[in-house]
């Protein structure tokens, strides 16, 4: 079964979005997360951060790009839940870690936060709701 195929099958809550949204909301995210994230890596590459700081962020990233060949390439419901939690904890331990050196980095961020916590909620209902 194809991708579009299987996800379009898969119980939804009622207050999923439309797929058309997910692209024009996640250009916006990594455009924020682009800037942010480089800028990040800017001050760890200048001295001003410390690895630890910029650990989450690359893991974040990892995370955050792993989530869709899980997600639709493996159709794994459960892996995907459980990646996606891990990019929720990763930015907020990103945006914890870089307040106090760069303020704006954590408030930029904020958008991309509330998404990936809605995208949490929906993820883990999706996978409870086609759970077998």
């Amino acid at each position: 079964m194809d991708t579009q195929t299987w996800y379009q099958n898969l119980t939804k809550p009622s207050w999923a979005p439309p797929a058309w949204l997910f692209g024009p909301v996640w250009t916006v995210l990594y455009l924020i997360i682009a800037v942010s994230f480089g800028f990040a890596g800017y001050l760890y590459f200048q001295g001003r951060i410390s690895f630890l700081v910029l650990l989450p962020f690359i893991l974040n990233l990892i995370f955050n790009f792993a989530f869709s060949p899980i997600q639709f390439r493996l159709q794994n419901n459960l892996l995907a839940a459980v990646d996606i939690l891990l990019v929720l904890g990763t930015l907020i331990w990103a945006m914890v870690a870089i307040y106090p050196h760069a303020p704006w980095i954590a408030l930029v961020n904020v958008p991309y936060l509330l998404w990936v916590l809605f995208a949490t909620v929906l993820q883990l209902t999706i996978t409870q709701m086609n759970w077998k």
